[in-house]
This record gives structure tokens, C-alpha cells and sequence, in this order.
């Protein structure tokens, strides 16, 4: 190389973390599973989380279902709940069958909406199902919404008066709105770009598949 003259450089691509989609309700069994995991691989992927909270009953109303498939139709509840058992001791997660299936989850989600890009947001989700699926508890009070946040060291009260606002009770509406316009039927429901995955069995599909989509 001649003296004086500088090599040229080529520049290194930067890469930008794909995200995935993560379409949720509190009161879903396999959200519950989807829930406690996701954060935690999405980091071992390099994937981005994005919080998609949802109303799930307005779904399955418009596909004809007064409630739950997994309460109208008995032999598939019996074997929802055996698997459940089997998924928890799967991923070593607590397990107690709810005493109310589905459990009415609109504060909790209006206040996960809320927070659907805040740090809090990850730790939040799984305190509440940790409420509903562990515990066996009301997640849609207020004393068990502000408890959780407040162990998060959070403005409980502030959050909850903002969550209650008219602009935010219409964000969730037109969420759920949007969810039935991508042709989500169901959840945990996953997301990339356009690309989608049902299923708490098909988490893993879903980050490889974002992980493969980075650059």
C-alpha cells in the first residue's frame, strides 16, 4: 500500500432486533404459559416484544361461542385442564385450576395497554396471571390490580385512573377490533410482520422464525 493512503473501510451492516407480536387476555390458560416465557426467550432470540393486550370474548362471540370453546365443549375442557397440569410441570411454572374460567380480565387489560411500552410492562402481566392461574384469585378489582402494581413499586392509583379513561377504554375496543381484523381467533397469538403463529406451542416457532428475520 502506498504511503499516506488510508485503506478503505467497509461499513459494518447494524442490526435491527426484529419484533414479534405477542396478542394476549389474562383470562386464557395458554396466554397464562406464553405469559411467564416470553420475555425471557424473546431475550435468548434477540427479539423484540411488542404487548398486544386484547379482549378475547368479543372474538369468540363473532365466531358464534357464548364463552370459552374449552367450557361448551366438555370433553375438550377435561383434557385442556389435564394438559395444563402436564405444561405447567413442563416449564416448572405454579398451576392451580381457576374457580372461575374465564375470569373477567378488563381492568387488568386496560392497564396493560396502558403500560404496553413500559418497562413494567413484562413483570405486570405476570404478577396478574400469576393472580388468576396460581392463586386463584379476581384479577378484575381494583384492590387486586393496584396490589400488583404496587408491589412494582408503581403509582397504583395514578395507572388505574389513567387506565379508566374513556380515550384508553376506546384503545382497548379498537385493539380487539384490530386483532379480529388480522384474523386472530384465538390466544396466545404471535405475530411477525405478517406472518402468524397460534398457540402457547407455537412461541418457539415464532421467535426462531423473528430471529431468522433480523438484519
Amino acid at each position: 500500500m502506498s504511503e499516506g493512503v488510508c485503506p478503505i473501510s467497509t461499513p459494518v451492516p447494524i442490526q435491527t432486533p426484529q419484533a414479534i407480536d405477542f396478542w394476549f387476555d389474562f383470562g386464557s390458560n395458554y396466554s397464562y404459559l406464553s405469559v411467564m416465557r416470553i420475555e425471557a426467550q424473546a431475550a435468548l432470540h434477540r427479539v423484540t416484544v411488542r404487548w398486544r393486550p386484547f379482549l378475547l370474548a368479543p372474538v369468540f362471540q363473532a365466531l358464534g361461542y357464548e364463552t370459552s370453546p374449552f367450557v361448551l365443549q366438555k370433553e375438550k375442557g377435561e383434557y385442556v385442564w389435564k394438559d395444563m397440569e402436564r405444561q405447567c410441570r413442563k416449564y416448572a411454572l405454579p398451576w392451580r385450576k381457576p374457580t372461575a374460567f374465564p375470569r373477567r380480565a378488563l381492568l387488568p387489560l386496560r392497564v396493560a395497554l396502558l403500560g404496553a411500552d413500559e418497562p413494567w410492562i413484562g413483570a405486570f402481566c405476570r404478577a396478574v396471571m400469576l393472580l388468576n392461574f396460581s392463586q386463584d384469585r379476581d384479577i378484575d378489582s381494583f384492590e387486586a390490580v393496584s396490589d400488583v402494581l404496587t408491589q412494582l413499586g408503581l403509582p397504583a392509583q395514578q395507572i388505574i385512573a389513567d387506565a379508566l379513561r374513556d380515550d384508553n377504554k376506546l384503545k382497548l375496543r379498537e385493539q380487539t377490533g384490530q386483532a379480529q381484523a388480522q384474523g386472530i381467533f384465538g390466544a396466545p397469538t404471535f405475530f411477525v410482520g405478517a406472518e402468524m403463529f397460534w398457540g402457547n406451542d407455537r412461541l418457539d416457532d415464532a421467535l426462531t422464525f423473528a430471529a431468522s428475520q433480523t438484519g
